[in-house]
């Protein structure tokens, strides 16, 4: 061994010591944090504030997104001695529902899948958790009903939200393509990988299953199947990856939602949802959106959706820049409220850090 290599070895080393010994510190301030502040100790918009002033601090060489992911995992552990979180998600474990709540709270909560949305809502309005995650839409497949009508009709707020790449791999227990006889898979999956598998799997039967946790399950039990997962149902059913990110867009992204039974103060960059409903005369959406141009709001998503009160009757999602503590959000959203019909607003959140 060279002399050189020692000395970084031994750098390493003690360098290791220091920051062993600063995280101790930091972890004993957390717990005195915990024992001064009264009431819930998880703050949505601190954990963002933190990221990002330590990506924007970042000297590298290692890159911003990985800074903010050790940095997570240390915010999460630290958490978990002043406050253990429970955190429920639509299962089963193995989705990328699972990795979406992992990306956001780390490693540390206790993590319970639930098999429906509806359920994960349930769960947060009844205390059995402290927060759940849950889908709302896809960059190729749109917009979740569910979640959304169960955003309508429920108390509960919005207080984070998460992006996730969809990457879809091809599992098996087989060592070859070739050996499968059948394709498990979510039917959004397929969907999702509709050219992929035209050009590589066409004659493959294509089962549908609940969830492309379930579909890994059955392949790990089917030798002679393969099935579409994320690396989580891969790792967490023993499977091989057979072919690597087979989604056929490249920047497929689901956005999930973080729900609690409170929302999340300014963080510096926010985003605001409402859901609101015009009155039925010409002009009445012109009148809605009008205010927020005025007071320069920006809208970033604007979608219809039946209301289920009546034939031909609409509510409107719309996501807008800005905290709703804002003075500009603020005064647009007390206009909106004098001209429509109904306004709810579900709740100002960090935009996701990472």
């Amino acid at each position: 061994m060279s002399d050189e290599l020692l000395n970084l070895r031994n750098q390493i080393d003690h360098l290791d010591e220091e920051i062993l010994a600063r995280l101790a510190q930091r972890a004993t301030c957390a717990q005195r944090i915990g024992v001064i502040k009264q009431g819930n100790l998880y703050r949505p918009e601190r954990e963002a504030q933190v990221l990002r002033r330590l990506a924007d601090a970042n000297p590298g060489p290692l890159p911003d997104a990985a800074v903010q992911t050790i940095f997570r995992e240390i915010m999460s552990a630290c958490l978990a001695l002043e406050q253990p979180l429970k955190v429920a998600y639509l299962g089963p474990a193995g989705t990328f529902s699972e990795s979406a709540s992992r990306k956001h709270f780390g490693s540390a909560p206790n993590f319970l899948p639930l098999s429906t949305i509806d359920d994960v809502f349930r769960a947060v309005e009844a205390g059995n958790v402290d927060y759940g995650v849950v889908p709302v839409e896809n960059s190729t497949e749109g917009a979740v009903g569910g979640t959304l009508d169960l955003l309508l009709a429920n108390p509960l707020k919005i207080c984070g939200e998460v992006k996730l790449r969809i990457h879809q791999q091809l599992l098996s227990r087989a060592d070859g393509i070739g050996a499968a006889k059948r394709l498990y898979s979510h039917a959004q999956s397929l969907a999702q990988c509709h050219e992929w598998l035209n050009r590589n799997l066409a004659s493959l039967p294509r089962v549908p299953v609940a969830s492309n946790a379930e579909a890994a399950r059955l392949a790990a039990e089917d030798p002679e199947s393969c099935a579409i997962a994320g690396e989580a149902a891969a790792e967490l059913y023993g499977l091989k990856v057979l072919a690597a990110n087979i989604e056929d867009d490249p920047n497929n992204t689901t956005r999930f939602l973080v729900i609690a039974r409170h929302d999340a103060g300014p963080s510096g960059s926010d985003r605001t949802s409402l859901v609101c409903s015009a009155t039925n005369r010409p002009g009445a959406m012109h009148a809605l959106l009008e205010p927020l141009a005025r007071h320069g709001v920006s809208m970033t998503k604007l979608q219809s959706r039946p209301a289920r009160s009546g034939l031909w009757e609409y509510v409107f999602y719309v996501d807008i820049e800005g905290h709703q503590d804002e003075a500009p959000v603020a005064a647009a959203l007390k206009e909106l409220n004098e001209r429509a019909a109904f306004v709810k607003v579900l709740g100002s959140y960090p935009v996701a850090a990472i």
